[in-house]
């Protein structure tokens, strides 16, 4: 079994999923150190004795049916650069999905009508898979890191005919050959990266390097293709990678930083002009239901207890579940709001941007959204 990087993992699809009673479980364990696997099977046991403590008894051995397909998978022996395992399943519903990734997530382990993805999705808008352009004139690695993990894709190399014999070339000759053989391996680099950036999905390019090579290679780059880089910056052409991740992870996370600072200025400024967007729980569910919701923007640490109906969805915000839904008399949960709104965003095809803080989001529950109209 390989790593899984967290952009792989079928978000939409299970977002799409969900069911009357609780039925689907999710686990989130790290496995980064030794003491992991003794913590986690603390963990998982008291999770397992206070859940089944809860659930009604004809729901009971559909449970310990999904606990059964589980434990088999959850305390296999780490693979190489392994930090972390998520886990959703259910009996009932004959789902086993497990990942074994390279990012650490915090422990979680829930059972509830539908998979619970919120952990996941601040995974995912944390480490965006992004690509580094490590050259120097005679030597070009592009790598591709997702999740943390660096896979290089490429790596080309040029002799560029850096000695000359006595009585060879006069040295201007020499040296309007070596820079138009460095423009040729340029070039050809530049044609390696458009193609690999045309086939993976990443947020952008950090360009790095030591000396000149780094800045002449941006310039030739297509002017959309410039867009996307995220930085120059100096590194050893034979940096480990290690090195090359830190300095990467590093310049990725202030650029989406940024992004989701513009996203909540973007917010407030629609706010004040009484443009497209909305404030707080009720019109931000409102929006999302009606499919006019574009950006769900929220504040990274929200959290609004509430309730969901499980057959016709509607949700409440700081209320305690009523024993049947008063709209249709359907089963209730008591739920995270947050994560049900991140989920009906998933299943309306609106961008979702976890926002570290902002004034004017923590003063409408943390919760807002930009409008398509």
């Amino acid at each position: 079994m390989n790593l899984t990087p967290v952009t792989e993992i079928d978000i939409r699809g299970l977002a799409e999923i969900y069911d009357d009673f609780d039925v689907y479980l999710s686990v989130y364990l790290p496995t980064a150190s030794k003491d992991d696997e003794a913590k986690n099977r603390a963990f998982v046991d008291g999770r397992k004795r206070a859940i089944e403590a809860a659930l009604p008894q004809e729901q009971k051995e559909s449970f310990r049916e999904t606990m059964a397909i589980v434990d088999d998978h959850l305390f296999e022996k780490p693979i190489p650069g392994e930090r972390g395992w998520i886990v959703f399943a259910s009996a009932p519903a004959t789902l086993l999905a497990v990942y074994r990734v390279g990012i650490e997530p915090a422990r979680a382990m829930v059972l509830d009508t539908s998979p619970f993805l919120l952990p996941l999705a601040k995974l995912r808008d944390d480490y965006s898979d992004y690509g580094v352009l490590l050259l120097d004139s005679k030597e070009a690695r592009l790598f591709c890191v997702r999740s943390d993990v660096p896979v290089e894709m490429s790596h080309l190399s040029t002799d560029l005919m850096n000695k000359h014999k006595k009585g060879g070339w006069s040295q201007m000759r020499f040296n309007r050959l070596r820079k138009g053989a460095i423009k040729s391996f340029l070039s050809e680099v530049v044609e390696d990266v458009q193609d690999s950036c045309s086939r993976y999905k990443t947020r952008g390019i950090v360009v790095a390097g030591p000396g000149d090579a780094k800045h002449q290679l941006v310039e030739m780059l297509p002017a959309e293709m410039g867009k996307r880089v995220l930085a120059v910056v100096d590194l050893p052409i034979d940096a480990p990678e290690k090195e090359i991740v830190e300095v990467g992870d590093e310049i990725v996370l202030a650029d989406e930083r940024a992004r989701s600072t513009e996203r909540a200025e973007e917010l407030r400024a629609e706010i004040l002009k009484g443009g497209l967007a909305v404030l707080g729980v009720e019109a931000t569910k409102e929006a999302l239901g009606a499919g006019r919701a574009s950006v769900l923007v929220l504040l990274k640490d929200a959290s609004i207890p509430g309730w969901i109906c499980e057959r016709c969805q509607i949700i409440e915000a700081r209320k305690r579940p009523p024993d049947t839904c008063p709209t249709c008399g359907g089963p209730t949960s008591p739920v995270d709001v947050v994560e049900e709104l991140y989920e009906l965003a998933e299943r309306t095809g609106a961008e979702v941007e976890f926002v570290e803080e902002d004034t004017c989001l923590a003063s409408s529950e943390g919760v807002g959204a930009l409008l398509r109209y």
